[in-house]
Formats: C-alpha cells, structure tokens, sequence
C-alpha cells in the first residue's frame, strides 16, 4: 500500500499537478489538504479518467479536505463528532481495505496571542478523544496530512530563530506528543532519524527551496502494528519544483500489508 498527503493550497489552482503525480506515482491513496474549494465549486470532473474515486468536504476559501483513492473509501466521515465545533472541511476518514485513514488539516493558530491559538490546541485534545471513541492502537490506523506542528528541532531549518511560532514551541508539541502517545508512531522518521527534510517552504522567503529553508509539518503516523508493516518513507521534492507549486510538497509512505 503506498498512501501519500499534500497540503495542496488551492486544489483548483493544483490540479495539473495533483493528475500528473498520480498517474506517475499511482498511490492507493492520497489525502490533501487546504483545498479551498466549497463541496459545489470542487473540480471533481478533473478527476475523470484517473481511476481515482474521490471524498472531498469544504468551504469556499477555507481549509477544505479530500482523499483520493483507486479503491472506493468505505465509512467515509467528516468532523469530530464529540458535540463542539465538528469542522468537516478539516477531517475527512474512511476505510481502505483492512486500512483506516483520518486526513485532518490541524488548524494553523495564526498568533499565539489570538483564540485561534487556543483553539487550536483544543483541537488537538479534542483528537485523542475522537481517535479513543472510533478506533484502538492495534488498529491498522494512519492519521495523516498538514498537522501544522514541527515536532522537533531537526524539523525546521532553523531552530533558535523560528522557536515560538505557534507551529514549533514547546506547549504545541507537547500537544501534539499527547496525540502520538495515545499509540502513534512517526513513519518518516522511523526511516529517515537525520536532519534536512522539510515538506513545507514559505513562499515569502526567496529561493527557500533552494537554500533548504523548510520545516516539516506534514505528517504520517501509523499505529504500532501499522508501523512495523511500513517499508520506506519519503518526501518528493518536485512538486515544490514545478510552476504554480504548493507551497508544501508532497509526503509518502509505503506498507508491506
């Protein structure tokens, strides 16, 4: 099974992109994130002749999520249903064969000063609660996508200067880490535990692929049993390459099921 997520930042704006890596790559799966496009407006269309199905929820202009599969997706759900907020253009889950998928876009938090921030944190919580009432840690389980958290040093370019952005601090790791604890493990790093990679590159700084000025915020992470099944693991770097690029790249990994 290979399953990848992109933070695609405007699926209308990305869709040569998004057909052209899945007829090159042919994932089972590939969840993204931050589409921006309403349920109407969605170019569902552009999927045609893919061979991929596809399960999409958002609001115009707005996070936005959808997970694009050869297979059907079984179960397809959106939101966190726990009775506050339920964000379904930030959650989208479903069943892939034996597999569970939970594609989520963590809320950014903008400015640790703001509600946003708060609620960003809640929503995290929030997450241990839903992954406890819907799933077990010997799930074969993958929580995926644009998590908006570099959990360690090595995950941005620049640690001294960047520590306290509402991304890469010690309470939203800590946050993050409580998530993981409920029986996550991090696939990219179980094969790559070395510095330098980085999925996201800020638009506003110049050349920042190039000087490799990037952080790591997407992510998969697979329950113990999941993990132990992944053979390899890897950033792609080309999309970020190309014209009218995301300003995140794609992340893949790879299961021996």
């Amino acid at each position: 099974m290979k399953l990848a997520t992109f933070n695609v930042n405007s699926i209308r704006s990305r869709m040569e992109i998004i057909t052209n890596w899945l007829k090159q790559h042919q994932p089972d799966a590939l969840c993204m994130q931050e589409t921006k496009a309403s349920d109407a407006n969605f170019p569902i269309s552009q999927f045609d002749g893919t061979g991929y199905h596809v399960a999409y929820r958002g609001e115009r202009g707005q996070a936005g999520v959808a997970i694009a599969t050869k297979k059907e997706l079984a179960d397809v759900a959106f939101g966190i249903d726990d009775g506050g907020q339920p964000d379904e253009d930030r959650l989208v889950r479903g069943k892939l064969g034996k597999v569970h998928i939970v594609n989520t876009y963590v809320p950014q938090g903008r400015d640790r000063r703001l509600p946003q921030y708060k609620y960003k944190l809640e929503w995290m919580s929030r997450l241990i609660n839903f992954f406890s009432k819907h799933y077990k840690p010997g799930d074969l389980l993958i929580w995926c996508g644009d998590l908006n958290v570099a959990p360690l040093d090595i995950d941005v370019h620049d640690p001294k200067r960047i520590r306290g952005h509402v991304d890469f601090n010690p309470e939203v790791q800590a946050a993050f880490q409580h998530v993981v604890d409920w029986g996550f493990v991090d696939v990219f790093r179980k094969h790559h535990p070395e510095p330098g990679h980085y999925s996201f590159f800020d638009y506003r700084v110049p050349r920042a692929l190039e000087r490799k000025m990037g952080w790591r915020v997407d992510h998969i992470m697979a329950t113990k049993p999941l993990a132990e099944k992944s053979t390899d693991s890897f950033i792609d770097l080309e999309p970020r390459e190309l014209p009218k690029a995301s300003d995140h790249t794609v992340l893949v990994a790879e299961f021996k099921l």
